[in-house]
């Protein structure tokens, strides 16, 4: 059976949220963003390890209380993360030992159970995929005058979400591949077709939303009341 580890990143600073802490720290309803997001892999049975990414002045803050206080236990690892997001999720596949490995941003905490198990099912299928929905809205091209340049066909586009998910050995050699030639890369799914790979896109949810802006917390706790989880 799959050794299954999942890596949440909480590195970043999320200075559009304008807040004087990292955004993974804010509180909905009591309980850190972050605690939510690692309840849900913790809750998943399939999920038998998780590592978490933070930045070097956070990691015994995040121990005491986030992980200690709330009794995540399946959490086996908290590594420093680097100046870029690629650089964090670097750092934690090297702590990372396991056959499939999910990078989630940490500041996605409503991610549900049904898309956790989807992702491993795909990624021992395909090798590679993602989660994301069909955007809801026109999505047009702006020309450098600001004006619209085109109109783009919604039924083709697909607005990722994570898990992204992979086979260990493949996710890991392709960000190494991309660090050789210091490619630059927005996510994980960059970092393998960068190297040449398909990634498989499946069906994830609206309520998977990455917590950005101060009106995203309002939202949250909104969907904390529909979502089928034990807090």
């Amino acid at each position: 059976m799959n050794k299954i580890c999942a890596i949440i990143v909480a590195a970043g600073k999320g200075t559009r949220m304008g807040a004087n802490i990292n955004k993974q720290f804010l509180h909905i309803k009591n309980k850190p963003v972050l605690y939510y997001t690692l309840k849900a892999f913790e809750s998943c049975d399939l999920v038998d390890e998780i590592i978490v990414v933070t930045a070097k002045d956070e990691i015994d803050y995040c121990r005491s209380e986030i992980i200690d206080k709330y009794s995540i236990k399946k959490v086996s690892a908290v590594v420093q993360g680097g100046v870029e997001r690629q650089y964090s999720v670097y750092n934690g596949l090297k702590a990372a030992s396991c056959d499939i490995v999910l990078i989630h941003d940490g500041a996605r905490p409503f991610v549900e159970r049904r898309v956790i198990e989807d992702g491993i099912k795909y990624a021992e299928k395909f090798g590679a995929c993602t989660c994301g929905v069909q955007p809801k809205d026109t999505i047009k091209v702006m020309d450098r005058e600001k004006f619209s340049e085109s109109t783009l066909d919604r039924n083709k586009l697909f607005s990722v979400q994570t898990p992204q998910c992979f086979k260990y050995d493949l996710i890991l050699s392709c960000h190494e591949e991309v660090l050789r030639k210091d490619l630059k890369v927005t996510d994980d799914t960059s970092v393998v077709e960068h190297c040449g790979h398909k990634v498989y896109l499946y069906e994830g949810s609206y309520k998977n939303i990455k917590l950005t802006t101060p009106e995203d917390l309002f939202i949250g706790e909104k969907i904390l009341d529909y979502l089928d989880i034990v807090w």
